[in-house]
């Protein structure tokens, strides 16, 4: 049995996509704050929604995705009712695995993941991380998971807020470059659905060039590039606008935030 404590857009899409992998309904248990949005939950997907202590007392897998800042009062009203044997799966920026395990006490096994909205089309990319007392046993059952809505990595845990920046915030990063340039399709006189669509099967088609073919981004840039030429003039005015320099330091400050929501 597998609970989802907080379904939230995150907590609702792993939900979503356990369900796609093949978990039954009845496998899964969810939890929700407003009693209008847990009928919303078991009509949509079936699933038995309950309270959060009675999720930690039955399930034994705990998936935990509420926000950040409220994972300390969800942690101090189950932690009377987890057993040992139960393993927990934090997927909350910032929210380290010793922070879950001293509030839960003893030596329950905890995985730190940090997964992204990708996972509603099955091509998440989902990093893990073991506490002190999770084996590779847990890391095998979170990867196990994970594994059916995406790609999923095992990183150090030093590592995870320069993952929260680079894969769990990515998405939108890119959802903010193809608006950007469907803006300049317009200001070209594009219509907008029409420069919506090149747009994204171009971003589309560059993705799956990049994960397929082995090459580096560098190598299959300079294959578009001619001396002279119309993108190379392009790839000048980006320089020119230290849109690299941008996006390192973009980057930097979301995993300083990450950070900064570990701390408190």
């Amino acid at each position: 049995m597998i609970a989802i404590l907080g379904t939230g857009k995150m907590g609702e899409a792993l939900l979503s996509g356990l369900l796609r992998a093949g978990a039954r309904p009845g496998e899964v248990l969810a939890t929700a704050r407003r009693a209008e949005r847990a009928a919303d939950l078991r009509e949509r997907y079936g699933v038995q929604v309950v309270s959060n202590t009675e999720a930690a007392k039955t399930a034994d897998t705990l998936i935990l995705a509420v926000k950040p800042q409220d994972m300390a009062s969800l942690l101090t009203e189950i932690a009377p009712h987890v057993p040992g044997d139960r393993l927990v799966v934090t997927a909350a920026a910032g929210i380290t695995t010793s922070f879950v395990e001293s509030r839960l006490g003893g030596e329950i096994p905890v995985v730190r993941v940090m997964s992204n909205t990708p996972v509603l089309v099955d091509e998440a990319m989902s990093v893990i991380s073991a506490g002190a007392h999770a084996s590779e046993a847990h890391l095998e059952r979170t990867e196990n998971l994970l594994r059916p809505v995406g790609k999923v990595l095992r990183i150090p845990e030093s590592q995870q807020d320069a993952a929260t920046a680079l894969s769990g915030s990515g998405p939108a990063y890119f959802f903010y470059l193809v608006e950007a340039m469907v803006d300049a399709g317009i200001l070209l006189g594009m219509p907008r659905a029409a420069a919506l669509d090149m747009v994204v099967q171009s971003v589309v088609g560059a993705a799956i060039m990049l994960r397929d073919s082995g090459e580096h981004p560098v190598i299959l840039r300079e294959a578009v590039t001619s001396p002279g030429g119309t993108t190379i003039s392009a790839i000048a005015e980006l320089e020119r606008h230290s849109v690299r320099a941008a996006f390192l330091a973009a980057i930097e400050a979301a995993r300083d935030r990450s950070r900064q929501l570990a701390a408190g």
